[in-house]
């Protein structure tokens, strides 16, 4: 819960329904091939609807859909379109996809990542993607394009269908690795699980009003450089103690933008290295604002403290 900028709501219901999104790029106004079925989604009409979809490359390499409407589907449903010529992507892996959101009833570009000049950054795990989207990607090869359709979960009668790519992949970390560093005293206390998982013991003095970037672990890896995206896992707490978050618990990392985090997050995690783990104590200015603000669960004027392991950069 550290993120800020939130793309359209048509782009965060493409999204949810993945749970994330991409679509498609490539040289050439050809027409693509056939789509080949890669996820056998559960309804037979459901792959039908999609392999009824034309998937012809415009200007820019944005896919231009052509299908007959409306178009729907019952279930999630995944097709694949072309085969890239990439790294094989596998589980674990992050990706950056292009994708398209296309209005299935009257096929009119919602959202287009090519409009924003940002890919998405999606992490391959269990968890954090649609299971038949987990199945079509482990396995494939960057620059392999998919059609994907599922309900939308914010309209019963009307259905997400994204064109995705994916452009590149990166190789992430289980859990982070490299020299452990002593922190000074008054910190938060860290101690770790078995399996890498933090938790704290938050001093019982007030809150320090400077952002605290303290490295815990100090990886080898890539600097990480400003507005990159990064895969992480992280928990965060108030300065109560209170967790209000943690990707630990869901069973996957986080992948996103520094540019679209708070900004105790971009400031405190950029230029730091893959493989380090950074304790991060965020006064409120650099948080979610001071008692009149706040966002879900977390109060306004609240003091955060997360530890984040840095996995991955792209």
């Amino acid at each position: 819960m550290a993120f800020t900028r939130r793309p359209s709501i048509v782009a965060m219901t493409a999204l949810a329904a993945l749970t994330l999104t991409a679509c498609g790029s490539g040289d050439g106004e050809d027409a693509s091939p056939a789509p080949t079925t890669v996820v056998d989604a559960g309804a037979a009409a459901d792959l039908e609807a999609l392999e009824s979809v034309t998937w012809t490359d415009g200007d820019g390499g944005v896919p231009e859909l052509e299908f007959e409407v409306p178009l729907g589907v019952a279930a999630p449903a995944v097709l694949k379109v072309t085969d890239g010529d990439g790294e094989t992507i596998e589980l674990g892996n992050s990706i950056s996809v292009d994708y398209t959101v296309t209005n299935t009833a009257d096929n009119s570009l919602l959202y287009s990542t090519y409009d924003v000049g940002q890919t998405e950054t999606l992490s391959v795990a269990e968890g954090a993607l649609d299971p038949i989207l987990l199945e079509a990607f482990e396995g494939s090869t960057v620059g392999s394009t998919y059609l994907y359709a599922a309900p939308d979960a914010q309209n019963p009668d009307g259905t997400v269908l994204m064109a995705l790519t994916v452009q590149s992949r990166t190789e992430v970390l289980d859990r982070a690795e490299g020299t452990a560093v002593e922190p000074p005293e008054g910190l938060p206390e860290v101690s770790l699980a078995d399996n890498g998982a933090p938790s704290v013991e938050i001093p019982s003095e007030d809150p320090p009003a400077e952002l605290i970037v303290q490295p815990l672990i100090e990886g080898d890896g890539a600097v990480v450089p400003e507005g990159a995206s990064i895969s992480a896992h992280y928990t965060g707490w108030l300065w109560t103690g209170d967790q209000f978050d943690s990707s630990w618990e869901r069973g996957a990392p986080a992948t996103f933008p520094l540019d679209g985090v708070i900004q105790g997050w971009s400031q405190g995690l950029a230029g730091q290295t893959v493989g380090s783990q950074v304790l991060l104590v965020i006064p409120p200015e650099l948080g979610y604002g001071d008692e009149d603000a706040g966002q879900g669960g977390i109060p306004g004027g609240s003091t955060l403290v997360f530890v984040v392991d840095i996995l991955g950069v792209q």
